[in-house]
């Protein structure tokens, strides 16, 4: 049993995943951890959330492979909502004993105006969290 055994790992479907996920590789074949990569899709209505469900699932396929090759045990949890809320659900309801992140660096303006769901885990939940910031190559 390692001190990591299952790990969420969030993503948003956007390059800045790359950073964190090299990361989570690493500490989940050390640790013989199973990672659970998370998504939260966030529409406004019910068609925009059944064609945003269906992206996702085929974004994520992508972001399985680096764990399935280095033979780390993958699943997937697609959610639908505010992120935040539905993050903190998830983490609340399961074992989580991780939670990693890529975070695209916003300033504090930007936290201000748009949110931060590091920014709000981080006070409604008591695992620990990960947070690796994505390069700004990979930024859209």
């Amino acid at each position: 049993m390692g001190i990591y055994n299952k790990i969420m790992l969030t993503l948003d479907c956007s390059p800045v995943d790359m950073a964190i996920i090299e990361h989570v590789v690493l500490l989940a074949k050390t640790l013989n951890s199973t990672v659970v990569l998370t998504h939260v899709v966030h529409s406004h209505t019910l068609d925009q959330n059944t064609i945003l469900l269906e992206k996702a699932k085929e974004g994520i396929k992508k972001y399985q492979q680096p764990f399935l090759e280095a033979g780390i045990p993958v699943e997937v949890c697609l959610l639908s909502g505010e992120p935040e809320k539905e993050l903190e659900k998830e983490i609340k309801a399961h074992d989580y004993d991780l939670v990693a992140m890529a975070t695209h660096g916003h300033k504090v303006l930007s936290d201000i105006l748009y949110g931060s769901v590091s920014h709000y885990l981080k006070h409604h939940i008591s695992i620990p969290i990960l947070l690796i910031k994505g390069s700004k190559d990979t930024e859209e």
